[in-house]
């Protein structure tokens, strides 16, 4: 039996989110479902992490993932599944109250964890699934 083709796949590059850091897209489109790749609170325009406190940080990660988000011609009500990966799990009522403005209506499924290190030394970063 011959193996059947991979589904198309699209890579998405959002000109509105900051630069990828490393070898992977800002996302991937397979059919109706958006795979966003982590984001962290990169400036876009100067690709560097912005300066400000944790509600500042999961604000721009957020902003980022929107960017992703809107090139697909996808918004936040159409996020199924989002992973948050937090440096300091004391910062997760923070992070939740910054969250909740991005979600306010589609509350998806959601795991938040603490991690040792993330890229840049950022203190959150977010991914998520989509689907049209």
């Amino acid at each position: 039996m011959t193996p059947r083709p991979p589904s198309a796949r699209r890579r998405i590059y959002a000109p509105g989110a900051p630069d990828v850091i490393g070898p992977y897209c800002h996302g991937v489109l397979v059919g109706d479902t958006l795979y966003i790749s982590g984001q962290i609170a990169l400036d876009p325009t100067s690709g560097e992490l912005i300066e400000g406190d944790i509600q500042e940080e999961t604000a721009q990660t957020l902003d980022n993932i929107a960017a992703v988000l809107r090139e697909a011609q996808m918004d936040f009500d159409h996020v199924v599944q989002v992973t948050v990966f937090l440096r300091d799990m004391d910062d997760y009522a923070l992070v939740n109250e910054v969250y909740a403005r991005y979600f306010s209506e589609a509350t998806p499924a959601r795991e938040a964890l603490e991690v040792g290190k993330l890229p840049r030394g950022a203190r959150v970063e977010v991914s998520c699934i989509a689907v049209r």
